[in-house]
C-alpha cells in the first residue's frame, strides 16, 4: 500500500472568507485529490472524503460524506455540489434527480440564488454544471436525460478549457463523456475520454477518478490491455471501496485473468459485507460482485467454490429477495448449469415460485432440451415469448426454437435460425463482464456443429467466441475437441 501524507495547500483570503485546498486521506484508503473550495476548514475532511467515494462509486458513503460536511458548514456550496452529484450515475444511465434537487434547494430556490451563494467563479461553474445535469436551465428545462447528458459534457468540455490544470474538472469531463454513450459500447466514445482522462493519471496515478474511468474507457477485450496498469493499481489506490476492488476485474475478466478474477472479487465482496455490517445492513451475497465471483471460479473448473457461492445466493432469494437479488440469482444459477453442463442441476437449483426472468426461463429450457425433455423446454419457451421483446429475449428464444426444430429432425431451418441469433448477438456491444446472454450463441452454434459432425465449421464458431469472451472455458473445450476430431478424421 502506497504511504501518503496529509498536504494543506496554501490558504488565500477572498471576500472575506479562507479558502484552502486539501489533500485529506484517511489512512490511505481512498486515493488522493485536490479539490480547492470556500468551504469551512473543520469540514474539509469529510468533503475530500465524499468526494473520494464519489470518485469510487460508492454514492451512499459519498452522500453521507457530504452531510456530515453540511452540518459542520451548512453554506458548504461544494458539500452541496457533491451530495447533489451523488444521484447521478453516469456509467449506470441512472439519475435520481427529485433527490438531487432536494440538496440543492437546500442552497436556494433558484439558479439565481443558488449561484449567489457561491463565492468564486469555478464554484460557480461547477454548480452550473449540475443546474443543467438536473434541467434547470433554459436549454436543458424538459429534456430528456440522454440530451441532459449531452448537454452536461458539452458544458463540461468547456470547464475543461477554462480550467486545463483542474483535475477535478478534467476527470468529471471525462466521466461525461463516458455518460454519454447511451446507444452502448462505442469504441471511439470511450477513447475520447481516456485521451482526456490519461492527462490526470500522468500526474497523479494515485488519482481514484483518473485509474476507475480508464479502466472503464478500456473494458472490452480489444483494449484491456491498455487499462492493464490501471487494473493492477486501483485495489491500492482505493482499499476502502469495494467497488474498486471489484473494478480492477473488469480488465482481469476481459483478459480472461481469471485467478486475477477470483481475487478481485473475493476482496470486493468482503470490503462491501463489512461496510454493511458497520451500518448494520444485511450482506449483498446475491449481487454483482458474488456473480463476477461465480463465474470466475467456472472459468477455473473450481465447481464447488462456485456452487458455494449460488448456494448461499439462493439461500436469499427464497427469503424475501428484490428484483435485483432475483436476476442475480437468475443469470448465477443459468452460468453455473450452462458452464457446468450440469443439467439435473436444474431442478435442484429452481425455486418454488417461478420467476419470469428471461436467464432464469432460458436456463430451464435449455437444460430441458439436454435431456430431452422437449415439452418442457416448449413451456419454458412459451414463457419466454410472454416477456415483453428485447434483443436479449428474442436471440435466447431464437436459441431455444433452433434447438427444438433440430430435435425434430428440420436441421437446416434450425442451423438458419441459430445463424439469426449468432448475428444479433454479434451486432451487440461486447458484455463488459460475463456474458448477460447465459449460452453465447457462437459457442451454442459451435456445440451445435460438433454435434452434427461439422469439426471445421465448430472449430471457427468457437473461435469467433473466443474473440468475444477471452479464455472462456467452454468455449475452449469445444475447440479442442473439434481440433482432435478434425485430426483424427
Amino acid at each position: 500500500m502506497k504511504l501518503l501524507s496529509v498536504t494543506f495547500v496554501s490558504l488565500f483570503i477572498s471576500i472575506g472568507l479562507v479558502f484552502s485546498s486539501q489533500v485529506f486521506a484517511q489512512d490511505n484508503l481512498l486515493g488522493t485529490i485536490d479539490f480547492p473550495n470556500s468551504g469551512d476548514e473543520a469540514a474539509q475532511a469529510d468533503f475530500i472524503e465524499g468526494m473520494k467515494f464519489l470518485h469510487n462509486f460508492e454514492y451512499e458513503d459519498a452522500a453521507r460524506a457530504f452531510q456530515r460536511a453540511r452540518e459542520i458548514d451548512p453554506d458548504f456550496v461544494m458539500a452541496h455540489y457533491g451530495e447533489a452529484k451523488s444521484h447521478n450515475h453516469p456509467i449506470w444511465f441512472q439519475q435520481d434527480r427529485d433527490a438531487a434537487m432536494e440538496v440543492l434547494t437546500n442552497l436556494g430556490d433558484t439558479v439565481e440564488e443558488r449561484q449567489a451563494k457561491a463565492a468564486t467563479q469555478r464554484e460557480k461553474d461547477l454548480l452550473m454544471s449540475l443546474e443543467i445535469l438536473y434541467g434547470n436551465t433554459a436549454e436543458s428545462e424538459g429534456k430528456k436525460k440522454k440530451e441532459r447528458d449531452d448537454l452536461y459534457r458539452e458544458f463540461m468540455a468547456e470547464l475543461h478549457e477554462k480550467y486545463p490544470d483542474d483535475h477535478e474538472i478534467t476527470a468529471f469531463y471525462g466521466l461525461s463523456i463516458l455518460g454519454s454513450a447511451h446507444e452502448g459500447r462505442d469504441y471511439g466514445t470511450y477513447m475520447k475520454a481516456a485521451a482526456e482522462l490519461f492527462d490526470v493519471w500522468n500526474e497523479n496515478d494515485d488519482h481514484p477518478g483518473a485509474a476507475h474511468y480508464l479502466i472503464h474507457s478500456f473494458d472490452d477485450p480489444v483494449h484491456a490491455p491498455l487499462g492493464l496498469p490501471m487494473g493492477k493499481a486501483y485495489s491500492e489506490i482505493a482499499p476502502s471501496a469495494a467497488h474498486a476492488q471489484h473494478m480492477t476485474s473488469h480488465i482481469f475478466l476481459a483478459l480472461g485473468m481469471w485467478e486475477e478474477t477470483i481475487d478481485a472479487n473475493i476482496v470486493a465482496r468482503d470490503v462491501q459485507q463489512n461496510r454493511q455490517q458497520e451500518l448494520g445492513e444485511p450482506p449483498t451475497v446475491c449481487g454483482h460482485y458474488t456473480w463476477w465471483l461465480e463465474y470466475g471460479y467456472l472459468q477455473t473448473g473450481e465447481y464447488n467454490e462456485a456452487e458455494e457461492v449460488l448456494s448461499t445466493c439462493m439461500e436469499r432469494v427464497e427469503g424475501n429477495p428484490t428484483g435485483s437479488e432475483i436476476w442475480h440469482f437468475s443469470i448465477m444459477r443459468g452460468h453455473y448449469i450452462v458452464d457446468t453442463e450440469n443439467w439435473d442441476a436444474s431442478e435442484e437449483w429452481s425455486l418454488e415460485s417461478n420467476p419470469t426472468n428471461l436467464n432464469y426461463l432460458f436456463t430451464s429450457a435449455y437444460s430441458a432440451v439436454q435431456q430431452g425433455e422437449t415439452e418442457q423446454a416448449r413451456e419454458s419457451l412459451n414463457a419466454i415469448m410472454d416477456i415483453p421483446e428485447s434483443e436479449e429475449r428474442n436471440i435466447q428464444m431464437n436459441q431455444i426454437k433452433s434447438l427444438l426444430l433440430i430435435e425434430e429432425g428440420n436441421e437446416e431451418e434450425g442451423l438458419a435460425l441459430l445463424e439469426e441469433a449468432v448475428a444479433a448477438e454479434s451486432a451487440l456491444p461486447v458484455d463488459f463482464g460475463p456474458p448477460t446472454i447465459v449460452k453465447p450463441s457462437h459457442e451454442l452454434l459451435g456445440d451445435v456443429l460438433l454435434d452434427l459432425g461439422q469439426y471445421h465449421e465448430a472449430h471457427d464458431a468457437y473461435e469467433k467466441q473466443l474473440a468475444r469472451t477471452p479464455d472462456r472455458r467452454r468455449s475452449l473445450l469445444g475447440m479442442e475437441e473439434a481440433l482432435g476430431m478434425i485430426s483424427s478424421n
